[in-house]
C-alpha cells in the first residue's frame, strides 16, 4: 500500500488538523464545475445500471432480465480506456474535479476489491480501473471523488438474493445479516480511502431510509481516514454539501432548510439573497442528453453547449457548482457529442471563467435578461438575451459603481447610475451567442 498524502498536496489548503472545516468547503464552492463519470458493465446493454432490475415494469426493452444482467461482466474488456485522456478532456473542459462511479447500485466493484467476486478485475479486462483513474488524475493534480453506493443489489447480506430484485431492492436491515453487510460497506469504504491516495469527496447514493445505513459510522470512518475528504448529503445525516439531482433549486440554498433529503434545499425562496454565513453549499448532477446517466448507444438527442453554458452560469449564480454527468461506452471511449460540448464549455471559460470560477451566487436573483455571479467587489452580469436597442437596464444594484466592460476583451462601456438603477450602453451585436459577461466593478 502506498503512503497516503493529504488531500491538501491536491486542493491547496491546509491539513484539516490546522484548518477550519470551511476550508475544504470554500475550495468545493470555487471550483464550480465538475465532471461526472457513470460507468459499468451495463454500458455492454445501454442499461441505466440496476433500475429495469428493481422497476422492471420502466424496462426499455423486453428480455432485458436479471438473467440477461448476470451475463454481461464476463463480457466487459474496455480495452480503449485511457484515464489520462479522460482528464485532459476534464481539463480542456474547465473543470476543476471529477467524481467517478466506484460501485453503483448493481454493487459490481469498478476497483480490485478483496470482499467480492463481482468487480472489474474478474473480467477479461482485469485490471483496475479506480487505480488507474486515480494515477491519472493525481499527476495531473486533478482531484478525484469516488461514488459509492451504499445499495447493493448483489449482495447476499444487503437483501435476500433467492428473490427477484423488484422484491427487496431497498435492503432487509431486519434481516440478522444487515450489521454484516455494513460491516461490508466500511471495508469497501477503507480500501477506497487507504488505496488509491487522496480522496477529494465521497459521494454516496443508495435508496431509502437512508437512516438504515448507519450514516454518522461511515462518517467517522472518513474523516479518520480522509480528514480532507467532503461527504454529500446522502447517507442520511446531512453531509457537507447537497445533490440536487437533474434540477437547480429554486433560490440560493440555506443552512436552515439544509438536510439529508436531497430536495430540501427547494424549499428555499426564489429571489432572496441569504447572508454569506446562512449559505449552504450545494451541487447539481445533471446528464448532457435527456436523461440517461449510463451509456445509451441509440440516444440522440442532447443539451445544445447554449444550453449547458447557461446551465453553469444559472448554477453559479445561486452558489452552485455543476457536476456534468458522461457515460462512457463498453470500450471506454466518451461519444464524441459529449466530447463536442464539453469542450464548448471549455472555451466559453477560457474566456469568461473569472465570472464563474470563485465567484459566489449573485446579489440580483431576478434578473429579466440573465443572471449575476460575484467575487469580491465585481459583479458579473451573464446576459442570456442580449438587448436589441443597445441598452441595458439592471434593477436592484445600490452599490457604487466604478467601471463596467465585456468581460471577453475588456472593452469598457458607458453606463450610468441613478440610485438603484443602472442603464449600460452595450454594443448591437452580442459579444457571445451563448453568455455575454460584463463585469460591473462596484466601490
Amino acid at each position: 500500500m502506498k503512503k497516503l498524502k493529504t488531500l491538501s498536496l491536491l486542493l491547496a489548503v491546509p491539513c484539516l488538523a490546522t484548518a477550519a472545516p470551511d476550508a475544504r468547503l470554500e475550495q468545493f464552492n470555487n471550483w464550480k464545475f465538475g465532471l461526472f463519470i457513470h460507468w459499468g458493465v451495463c454500458s455492454l446493454a445501454s442499461w441505466e445500471n440496476s433500475w429495469p432490475l428493481m422497476r422492471p415494469l420502466n424496462k426499455r426493452r423486453p428480455g432485458d432480465t436479471e438473467e440477461f444482467y448476470a451475463t454481461l461482466a464476463p463480457k466487459f474488456d474496455p480495452v480503449k480506456f485511457d484515464p489520462d485522456a479522460w482528464v485532459k478532456l476534464a481539463q480542456d473542459s474547465g473543470q476543476r474535479y471529477i467524481v467517478f462511479t466506484a460501485k453503483h447500485l448493481d454493487g459490481f466493484a469498478m476497483w480490485d476489491s478483496l470482499y467480492t467476486d463481482y468487480k472489474i478485475t474478474k473480467t477479461p479486462y482485469g485490471k483496475d480501473i479506480v487505480k488507474q483513474l486515480a494515477d491519472a488524475c493525481h499527476r495531473a493534480n486533478m482531484p478525484l471523488g469516488f461514488y459509492y453506493s451504499v445499495a447493493d443489489m448483489n449482495h447476499p447480506d444487503y437483501r435476500d438474493t433467492s428473490k427477484r430484485i423488484s422484491e427487496n431492492w431497498h435492503g432487509e436491515p431486519w434481516r440478522p445479516e444487515w450489521p454484516v453487510y455494513l460491516d461490508y460497506v466500511g471495508l469497501q469504504l477503507t480500501e477506497l480511502l487507504t488505496h488509491y491516495g487522496p480522496v477529494a469527496m465521497i459521494w454516496f447514493d443508495g435508496v431509502a431510509p437512508l437512516e438504515e445505513f448507519d450514516g454518522r459510522r461511515f462518517t467517522r470512518l472518513i474523516h479518520e481516514l480522509q480528514p480532507d475528504a467532503l461527504i454529500n448529503n446522502r447517507l442520511g445525516v446531512g453531509g457537507d454539501f447537497d445533490t440536487p439531482e437533474q434540477h437547480n433549486p429554486k433560490g440560493v440554498p440555506t443552512k436552515q432548510v439544509a438536510g439529508s433529503n436531497t430536495d430540501v434545499i427547494n424549499k428555499t425562496v426564489a429571489g432572496t439573497v441569504p447572508k454569506a454565513e446562512d449559505f449552504r453549499p450545494w451541487e447539481t448532477c445533471q446528464v448532457i442528453d435527456q436523461k440517461n446517466w449510463f451509456y445509451h448507444q441509440d440516444e440522440h438527442i442532447f443539451k445544445s453547449p447554449k444550453e449547458l453554458i447557461q446551465l453553469l452560469a444559472v448554477t453559479s449564480s445561486m452558489g452552485g457548482n455543476l457536476l456534468l454527468d458522461v457515460g462512457p461506452g463498453p470500450d471506454g471511449t466518451i461519444r464524441p457529442e459529449f466530447t463536442e460540448r464539453l469542450l464548448a464549455m471549455g472555451a466559453w471559460l477560457k474566456v469568461n471563467g473569472d465570472s464563474i470560477y470563485g465567484t459566489t451566487y449573485g446579489p440580483l436573483q431576478n434578473l429579466p435578461f440573465g443572471r449575476s455571479t460575484r467575487k469580491d467587489k465585481t459583479i458579473y452580469l451573464h446576459v442570456f438575451n442580449w438587448p436589441a436597442d443597445g441598452k441595458l437596464e439592471v434593477d436592484g444594484l445600490s452599490a457604487r459603481i466604478t467601471s463596467v466592460k465585456v468581460l471577453a476583451g475588456g472593452a469598457k462601456l458607458v453606463y450610468h447610475q441613478n440610485k438603484d438603477k443602472l442603464e449600460i450602453e452595450v454594443p448591437r451585436q452580442a459579444p457571445d451567442e451563448n453568455d455575454s459577461v460584463l463585469a460591473v466593478l462596484t466601490r
